[in-house]
């Protein structure tokens, strides 16, 4: 008989309880989503969705391309039902997770609405949550590809001020995939979706680090259901290249799962870590220089590769004090700011007020965490062993459904690499191998493993 607490090894649907779940780290687990409808031809049931929470007119949003893969349909689903409803479709030809895309639909809401559908995956869903928080309403996504992890969580990633931030936001009370939609997605934004999954190796290992040297929340139970949906989406790489329905299935439900694993903990950490953080660097880079820039999961999983050849350095090292100290001692924030704001532009100026806030590099806080680091040495190469895996087995899982592996296939040179390396310490105030270089006065040399 299955414990009901031990939610790690329960069933999507059993993960939806309503009451959610006591957990010994402390911590009640519960998410807001209700309801997820997973299978081919799904979309006929969005308006029975929307009455049975309660709404009766649906503001339905789409941008161009999701419109015609799957927003035209549910509009006319809905015109079948008798129920009315006001239809958005976003202008532009791509759309920005941005303050600008979020008012957008600010200013197109209809009041007389008491429901939200969104119609896509990434920058729309984040945009949907946004709106469905500020607006009150509930909100249901209807997914149009397996392509990232936000389907169920309550933040959207999205860019202020120039930098990538994870606002807290409004959970969908429903989703709804349909695989006749979904499995018809493009080639690239499969690709997405397993370099989201494939992060979550990363993400877990640098959860556990940072609780073992930082005493940071972690929860087993959350960490076991990260790593349940990522077997699932694993065992099912190889149909993805194929459009196979049960591997589109499996993968969006490892998605969603992981997704609710955020909600569970109450942060990101459960599926991002240091691999996220190449990509938004590069995003905000696009942003600010007009430089290249890919789908967020295609970067993601470019940065898992890079990551694993940093702990594969890692693993090498024998932790020295004298010389972690030396360098901290010689290390100058003055000159590091100078180098985020020649690299990044504008948005390094919130960066540095947030770095001052969080106090990364304070020279006492340091030598806290480098004793911790060097007593604890044994027990973190063992947490590396035990939750990351081959390089290689990484690499041919990309391959093999036509996802890029390297930097270069993003025009991206070694030194560009680097020195991405180098500020992705400074995104946000989440403890990564970066970090931990840094803190064992490495950081340059685990740079130049890189490529």
């Amino acid at each position: 008989m299955k414990d009901i607490n031990d939610f790690s090894e329960l069933t999507l649907s059993e993960l939806l309880r309503d009451g959610g779940f006591d957990c010994d780290c402390g911590k009640h687990h519960s998410i807001g989503v209700k309801d997820v409808v997973i299978g081919q031809g799904v979309l006929v049931q969005l308006p029975e969705l929307v009455k049975k929470h309660g709404g009766s007119k649906p503001f339905i949003f789409a941008d161009k391309n999701t419109y015609a893969a799957a927003g035209e349909k549910i509009v006319e689903i809905f015109k079948d039902s008798g129920m009315d409803y006001t239809c958005y479709i976003f202008p532009q030809e791509h759309i920005e997770p941005n303050e600008f895309a979020v008012g957008q639909a600010a200013m197109n809401f209809d009041i007389d609405c008491d429901f939200i559908v969104g119609v896509g995956s990434g920058t729309l869903n984040d945009v949907g949550k946004i709106l469905a928080r500020v607006t009150g309403r509930k909100y249901i996504i209807a997914g149009t590809a397996p392509s990232m992890d936000g389907y169920a969580s309550n933040t959207s990633s999205v860019i202020s001020n120039g930098i990538k931030v994870s606002l807290p936001s409004a959970c969908p009370v429903a989703i709804v995939a349909d695989l006749d939609v979904c499995s018809q997605a493009p080639m690239r934004m499969l690709q997405a979706g397993l370099g989201d999954m494939l992060a979550k190796y990363i993400s877990i290992c640098e959860w556990r680090i940072s609780n073992l040297i930082n005493d940071e929340y972690y929860c087993d139970k959350v960490a076991a259901l990260v790593r349940r949906s990522l077997r699932k989406c694993v065992e099912s790489a190889e149909g993805l290249a194929k459009r196979d329905p049960q591997a589109v299935a499996n993968t969006i439900e490892g998605l969603i799962m992981s997704g609710m694993a955020m909600g569970f903990a109450g942060v990101s950490r459960p599926a991002s870590g240091v691999e996220h953080y190449f990509s938004h660097v590069w995003e905000m880079r696009a942003l600010e220089f007009g430089t290249n820039w890919d789908l967020h999961g295609i970067q993601v999983g470019i940065g898992t590769v890079l990551a694993l050849k940093a702990y594969e350095y890692m693993v090498k090292v024998q932790p020295d004090f004298s010389k972690a100290s030396a360098y901290v001692e010689k290390f100058s924030l003055d000159e590091h700011h100078a180098f985020v704001k020649q690299f990044l532009g504008s948005s390094a100026n919130d960066l540095i007020l947030q770095e001052k806030r969080e106090g990364k590099y304070d020279k006492e806080k340091h030598a806290k965490r480098l004793n911790r680091i060097i007593s604890n040495w044994d027990k973190i190469l063992d947490i590396i062993h035990e939750e990351l895996p081959d390089r290689a087995r990484v690499e041919k899982m990309l391959k093999d459904i036509g996802a890029p592996i390297s930097p270069d296939a993003l025009g991206f040179s070694c030194d560009l690499v680097k020195e991405t390396f180098r500020v992705t310490k400074d995104i946000r105030d989440k403890y990564s191998i970066s970090r931990l270089a840094w803190d064992l006065g490495i950081l340059d040399c685990v740079a130049d493993k890189l490529c």
